[in-house]
């Protein structure tokens, strides 16, 4: 591990606002802060919004920033990259943003029922490849796991430069008979038509009584990855749609992954 790295490391374990568990602490037990981000970490009982997959936690802290009456928790396994989000944070003094190292398989140890508000998918690995599709952060597998913290009829979103993943995310919507919001697979070419339309989507964010324009101000949020693919001339796509946990239970995660 190189010097720098070696030090954002020991600098991203210090900061306040980081979880940083043992994988002994969460394999097939729950983490002491499940249940009590409101309580012990946010110290309000504001509404919980994620970002899984943070990367350098560019929505955690953006969204943080439009938001302050919301709660962020950016959620990733690199905390390398998680460094910068963190001390951007803390440089801010932004009370309202976390962030957790942990795997996304391990997510469920850390939130408990209804707990969370709204999730945001943002580049995420588009594991390519029809054998790779269980490990999509949009497949069934782990829709069902967000379904045990997540509201009903929450909202998630998925921001990808990766046609192939979006494309796998509306089939699973159109199989589970999930509610569309939005659909691009062109974001900023097709921004002047569809903010027309963007008042469908009715978010958790639309409560905080911030004057933000949605697709103006969040949607133009652009990570470490999306600055380099929009320079090598590549599509953003962009989705949104509600998770309801009934519509899963009643149609069955392991058939809808058999006809993938």
């Amino acid at each position: 591990m190189g010097k720098n790295k070696l030090a954002r490391w020991n600098e991203f374990g210090s900061f306040a606002n980081v979880i940083q568990p043992e994988i002994g602490e969460v394999t097939a037990k729950d983490h002491p802060v499940k249940g009590k981000w409101g309580a012990q970490i946010f110290k309000n009982n504001n509404p919980l919004i994620l970002e899984l997959g943070c990367g350098k936690g560019e929505y955690t802290v953006g969204l943080g920033k439009m938001f302050p009456k919301n709660n962020y928790t950016g959620v990733d396994i690199k905390g390398a990259r998680m460094w910068r989000g963190a001390k951007t944070s803390n440089e801010l003094k932004m009370n309202n943003v976390a962030f957790l190292r942990t795997r996304i398989e391990f997510i469920s140890s850390f939130f408990s029922q209804n707990e969370v508000d709204e999730i945001w998918i943002t580049f995420p690995d588009p594991h390519p490849g029809p054998k790779n599709s269980g490990k999509r952060l949009t497949s069934p597998p782990f829709l069902k796991r967000y379904t045990a913290f997540l509201k009903n009829n929450a909202i998630i979103h998925l921001k990808t430069d990766n046609t192939e993943l979006h494309k796998y995310t509306l089939g699973v919507i159109e199989k589970y008979k999930f509610e569309l919001l939005l659909s691009t697979d062109n974001l900023y070419e097709e921004y002047a038509s569809m903010s027309n339309s963007i008042s469908m989507l009715e978010l958790s964010h639309n409560n905080s009584g911030e004057n933000v324009d949605f697709y103006g101000d969040i949607l133009s949020i652009k990570t470490h990855y999306e600055k380099q693919f929009l320079g090598k001339g590549m599509k953003i796509t962009y989705l949104a749609f509600r998770l309801n946990r009934e519509k899963l239970a009643e149609y069955g995660e392991e058939t809808a992954e058999r006809r993938e």
